[in-house]
Order: structure tokens, then sequence, then C-alpha cells
């Protein structure tokens, strides 16, 4: 299947379900390729169909964040479709502390050593890898965007804050490898200043998916929204920053 040179082509990790499936279905409405990567073929055969059925062309890619193989596979896949990439969302992460907000399994001091590393793999190191390993095809793009799911709850400012509303949600994994991914967005911002590429950090609420839980009072129409708006910034737009909803958000 041939792309026209003028589609622009988004890469979302994690895209068969919750946040990463909303994000393409949203890109995809407004005309954009989204390309899904997913761990299973037929996982991605069944996001596309379902992608489908609500009128969105997409494609998907087997796809583990935390594989150099599979990471190189994708690099490989976007140069041989279009040579470049226009956006990458790095959607895909987890959580291995309880539900969020509900229980608190672990403190930062009896959190589980794996725990951490199992987290900061999947939600720091290959996000990072990844990036950096598509940077040349973003830079290809006339308008390259990076999008990082962050989170709230990785902002040092308000989790020191004790009249913060995020004071008591303590996930000493979870939290710490949100700031990081978020250090690492001002870093590459940086980096990328004087390019026509962006990157910024999103943090798309607490949104009732797999990983939210049932206790999350947003849903993932609008909690898509912020990683869509990042995705499609015009060249007059922010980079290295943190938002939600169009707000800045405090480090």
């Amino acid at each position: 299947m041939s792309t026209p040179l003028n589609t622009q082509i988004a890469f979302i990790t994690g895209g068969n379900r919750g946040l990463g499936f909303e994000t393409a279905k949203q890109l995809g409405k407004l005309g954009i390729l989204p390309v899904i990567g997913v761990r299973s073929e037929q996982a991605g055969i069944d996001a596309v169909a379902k992608l489908k059925a609500d009128g969105v062309t997409a494609e998907s890619i087997v796809f583990d964040a935390t594989k150099p193989a599979d990471r190189a596979r994708a690099v490989d896949f976007f140069q041989a479709r279009a040579g470049r990439l226009d956006i990458l969302v790095n959607n895909a992460g987890v959580y291995l502390e309880g539900e969020p907000g509900v229980s608190r399994p672990y403190t930062a001091a009896t959190l589980p050593e794996k725990v951490l590393r199992d987290t900061m793999e999947t939600n720091f190191f290959a996000p990072v890898a990844l990036t950096q390993a598509l940077l040349p095809l973003l830079k290809k793009a006339p308008a390259g965007r990076i999008v990082n799911l962050a989170s709230i709850l990785g902002s040092l400012t308000l989790q020191s804050d004790p009249t913060s509303p995020i004071y008591e949600m303590k996930s000493a994994a979870y939290d710490t490898s949100k700031t990081a991914l978020n250090s690492f967005t001002v870093q590459l911002a940086y980096e990328l200043k004087d390019s026509s590429v962006k990157v910024n950090s999103a943090h798309p609420g607490w949104v009732h998916t797999e990983m939210g839980g049932p206790s999350a009072p947003m849903n993932v129409e609008d909690g898509a929204k912020t990683s869509v708006r990042l995705a499609t910034l015009p060249a007059a737009g922010p980079s290295g920053g943190f938002f939600h909803m169009g707000d800045a958000l405090p480090w």
C-alpha cells in the first residue's frame, strides 16, 4: 500500500487500546495515517479493523519498545514506507504499583528493585531509545513532532507541595519514570531548538483505561486530546513544555 507524499504519518506505541488507540483514531480523523505499535500481530489486525469501522485508515507493526530488534524494525518500516516520520507518540507505558489513587502496595522505602527497574525500562529507557532511533526520520519531515506521554504525577513541584491535589498520590516507580521522561523532553528540545522538530510532554489526565483503572474520572476521548494537540502543533507552537489540555504544567 502506498502513502501519498503529502499524507502525514504518525507512529503511536501501545496503540491498540486505551489512550493509544484513541490517539490513533483522533489523528486519523484529521487525515493523518496512524501506524500503531502492538505486541502481537493479531492485536494489530483487530485494532486496525476497529479503526476502519470508525472510518480511519490505519496500519500496525509488531512492536515492543523494550526490544532493540523491534526498534530497528520500526526504523526500517518507516524508512521504506515514506523515508520519513512526521509524528512520534511515545504512548506505551506500565503502572506496576496497584491501582492509581486507590491502592499503594509500595512506598519509596519499600519499593522492590524489580518494580523500579521494570517501570523505568518501559516508561523511560524504551521511549528514549526509540526516539533516538527514529530522530533521523523525524528530521526529514517538514514538521516533525514528538509527544512523550508523561503524567502530572511526575511533577516535582506538585509532588512536594502539601496543598497540591496530587500530594498524597505517591507511586515511587511510576512517578520517577515520568519525571525522568520530562527531563528527557527538556534535554531533547534544547538539542532540536534550531530544527523543525518539536518535542513536548503530555499529561493526558487520570483516564478510565486499563492502566488508569475504574476510579479514573476522565474518559479516553478527552484524555487523548492533549497528545493530539501536541502532535499537530503549528510552526509557532511550543517545544520543551509540559502540557494538559493546552495549559502548561509545572515541572
